[in-house]
């Protein structure tokens, strides 16, 4: 026997002796006479066994074929088409595929099933939960790695330890998966964006922040799908349906095109953010932050450096711990935000702000949301209720639990803490913004002030004034 005999007795493959020997000598005429046979058949082998992956998550779109087993966890429908090349199956007047979905511990993968195979799975001789083995050509697909079989046979003695479900919660996201149904609360909603495809068409995309009681997801809506970001109220329980799943910098992101669809349902679906206590942040983290609402400032605009017109608008959020302001940036300074409400604020980059303090910043990647302080939230009853006399969260709802309603900007403290409006009250702080509203703090508590006086960052002041809406309408500045 030859070099090339042995190394191709070694092989566990289905290539016939003679395909492999022409690649033999393929190789070594395209080597330059650097490789003799016996190198050029040990190359051919090594690429002969890479073939057989180890798990669906190592199949990459650049191999040229691929082996392996998974269990069939989706099937789809039969579509047919006009061909505009070479036939596939010579005696079909028609094109035929259906796409299968596949997985097995590692990941999920969709596999294209052409003409008289597709015939056979449409027939019915393949089925959800079926173990089958593939041998197929990767390729980069629509919805990510692909593979177009040219074999495949159900394998009734394999096993692969893959679960089937009908719906999906935020946790059980894995990178790969299709057909995904997924129920949650809308927390966060965005504009729809245009963008130039490579064939010169115009695509659209908008993006919505969905939570469940495991977790929250990104999902990104392509096309037609993009006008439900616009049409949705955060706070809205939804379905995602036959969607499916990619990831974006590190993270998992549930993507809905135009076989996918997002429904709004009477079912609650309840999110219950873990958040970080204020009082625990530090400088350069990423966290999720909640409180109630105790100041918020105008919005304000500012042209960036590429020309383009930016805004931003502050507000100072208080849990039991502490407070601390947080910059809401380009269209989430538009949200409606306001004094008592209490606010889920996530992926906030935590930065060093005015006087060293620290700031929140809710850039692109952040969501706010106004929803209902928890059940455990101080000046909540056992019903999970709150101060406000019409339902909604009240201001002892993020106090510090001592029932006089916390120190905040928007209701009396301290002395004053039964004063009324029209009650004329008095404070003494330091100016941490200046402009309209002024806004003092004292160390423990701020208060926001309108007066005409000319003040300074800085500057310690005693303001006297009567109470409206919560604001010092200041007579005297001293």
């Amino acid at each position: 026997m030859g070099v090339i005999e042995d190394v191709y007795d070694d092989l566990d493959t289905d290539v016939e002796f003679e395909e492999f020997e022409a690649a033999v000598h393929d190789k070594v005429e395209q080597m330059g006479g650097l490789a003799d046979e016996e190198t050029a058949a040990m190359l051919i082998a090594h690429e002969l066994e890479d073939e057989e992956v180890s798990g669906v998550a190592d199949i990459d779109p650049d191999m040229n074929e691929v082996k392996f087993l998974a269990k069939v966890i989706g099937v789809g429908d039969l579509r047919t088409f006009e061909r505009d090349g070479e036939d596939v199956d010579d005696d079909a007047e028609e094109g035929r595929v259906i796409n299968v979905d596949v997985a097995d511990e590692t990941g999920q993968v969709r596999v294209s099933f052409w003409d008289r195979m597709a015939q056979s799975v449409d027939d019915g001789e393949l089925a959800v939960g079926d173990v089958i083995r593939i041998k197929g050509r990767p390729q980069e697909g629509y919805s990510g790695v692909e593979v177009s079989a040219d074999q495949a046979e159900v394998d009734e003695e394999a096993e692969v330890d893959v679960q089937i479900q009908d719906t999906y919660r935020v946790d059980d996201l894995s990178l790969g998966l299709s057909d995904v149904n997924l129920r949650g609360r809308v927390l966060a909603t965005d504009s729809v964006r245009t963008f130039d495809r490579d064939d010169g068409s115009e695509g659209r995309v908008a993006n919505l922040t969905l939570g469940d009681e495991t977790g929250r997801v990104r999902v990104t809506l392509w096309d037609e799908r993009a006008d439900r970001a616009t049409e949705l109220d955060t706070g809205t329980s939804v379905e995602v349906v036959d969607g499916y799943v990619r990831e974006r910098d590190g993270d998992l992101e549930l993507h809905v095109g135009s076989r996918g669809a997002v429904e709004e349902i009477d079912e609650e679906v309840h999110y219950d953010p873990e958040t970080t206590d204020i009082a625990d942040l530090e400088l350069d983290e990423t966290a999720d932050i909640a409180g109630g609402v105790i100041e918020t400032d105008e919005k304000r605009t500012f042209d960036r450096d590429d020309g383009s017109e930016g805004q931003v608008r502050n507000v100072r959020i208080k849990d039991e711990t502490g407070d601390i302001r947080v910059a809401l940036w380009g269209e989430k300074a538009d949200f409606d935000v306001d004094l008592a409400d209490y606010v889920v604020v996530t992926d906030a980059e935590i930065q060093e702000g005015w006087q060293d303090d620290l700031e929140a910043s809710a850039g692109w990647r952040a969501t706010v949301t106004v929803t209902d302080p928890p059940s455990d939230a101080p000046g909540t009853d056992a019903g999970g209720s709150s101060g406000g006399s019409d339902g909604s969260p009240g201001l002892d709802a993020f106090g510090d639990g001592n029932g006089d309603g916390g120190a905040t900007a928007a209701t009396a403290t301290t002395a004053d803490a039964e004063s009324e409006d029209g009650e004329t009250v008095q404070f003494t702080g330091t100016v941490v913004q200046a402009g309209s509203p002024v806004v003092l703090d004292d160390g423990t508590e701020t208060r926001s002030v309108d007066t005409d006086a000319d003040l300074r960052l800085g500057e310690e002041v005693t303001v006297r004034g009567s109470l409206h809406d919560g604001r010092i309408d200041a007579d005297e500045v001293y």
